[in-house]
């Protein structure tokens, strides 16, 4: 009686802000206030000051100057790194966080251009691209070419998300959902006993089939080629990077939609599935344990949709 007596006494509580040039929202189960949104705004803060490319004093910003060969990192670098490198290897070099200067060369960086770029420049710009080219050792990150610039926004506001829960996670709950920017992660369940609900973000246009999925102790990201969109020779290019051929990706895919144990992990694999076919994605899939893919692409002028073989569990009945 005294434990359901304890369980009874949850309350729901709430927070949001901006941060990361995006905004964030976080709510958790218990019998009173436990974490601040002051802790929340510091985890921010200390993330930007590592990982941030608006930030021009981030040891981000500083290792991309073109006078910088080498860096001492911070924590939090490290293990956005680590991650980095394991998911290049397991997509055999497509999740590269060394086409920056490429998303810059495009266009897509925080200036924009009036003419895509020639043969010339993009040949120019690959002979210094690839996460070869990169190495971390002990805390110190090296790069061969002064002129190499990484870009971690496509795995480190995952981290973020995954920090945020660590926090929570120290602090004894035992229930919360955390999202910032659209990256989301579940622990426990809600006051009402139930999974806590996520509605994937789909593009327009395929709203003809609305799912809802129920997630508890899993993070979930959605990427899509429909935010960033611009015309090349007649046809959409987006702001994902080949980095081998240094053009930008084209290929059927809208949006995929990643359920991973971490956020970083959904975040980083989300980009992975964006730059393979819907039949390459899913056999991908079936090969990484705790992954699960769900990919709305378009043929024939119509959108459909394709799953990893463990996604399907996860819909909302």
């Amino acid at each position: 009686m005294v434990f359901c007596s304890a369980v009874a006494q949850q309350k729901t509580f709430f927070m949001e802000g901006k941060a990361q040039g995006t905004t964030y929202q976080i709510q958790y189960l218990a019998e009173h206030e436990i974490v601040f949104k002051s802790s929340i705004d510091s985890v921010m803060h200390t993330i930007d000051q590592s990982m941030s490319l608006y930030q021009p004093h981030s040891l981000i910003s500083m290792f991309n100057r073109q006078y910088h060969y080498e860096l001492l990192i911070d924590t939090h670098m490290q293990n956005v790194l680590r991650e980095a490198f394991r998911v290049h290897e397991k997509s055999k070099g497509l999740f590269d966080i060394t086409v920056k200067p490429l998303v810059d060369l495009w266009g897509f960086g925080s200036e924009g251009i009036d003419d895509y770029p020639k043969q010339s420049a993009i040949d120019t710009v690959l002979s210094y691209v690839g996460m070869n080219k990169i190495w971390l050792q002990g805390d110190v990150l090296h790069k061969q070419d002064s002129r190499i610039a990484i870009d971690l926004n496509g795995i480190a506001q995952g981290y973020t998300v995954d920090v945020v829960a660590q926090l929570l996670d120290k602090s004894g709950i035992e229930s919360y959902l955390v999202e910032v920017g659209g990256e989301i992660r579940t622990k426990g369940t809600k006051v009402d006993g139930n999974n806590y609900e996520v509605a994937i973000e789909r593009p327009v246009g395929a709203e003809s089939s609305t799912f809802v999925l129920q997630l508890a102790d899993l993070a979930v990201t959605t990427s899509g080629n429909y935010r960033k969109v611009a015309e090349y020779e007649g046809k959409k290019v987006h702001h994902h990077m080949n980095p081998s051929t240094g053009y930008p990706l084209q290929n059927n895919v809208v949006s995929a939609t990643i359920i991973a144990p971490t956020a970083m992990q959904a975040d980083a694999y989300d980009n992975v599935f964006m730059a393979l076919s819907p039949t390459e994605g899913i056999a991908l899939a079936e090969t990484l344990p705790g992954i699960e893919v769900y990919l709305i692409y378009e043929q024939g002028g119509a959108y459909k949709e394709a799953f990893s073989d463990g996604f399907i569990p996860y819909v909302k009945p």
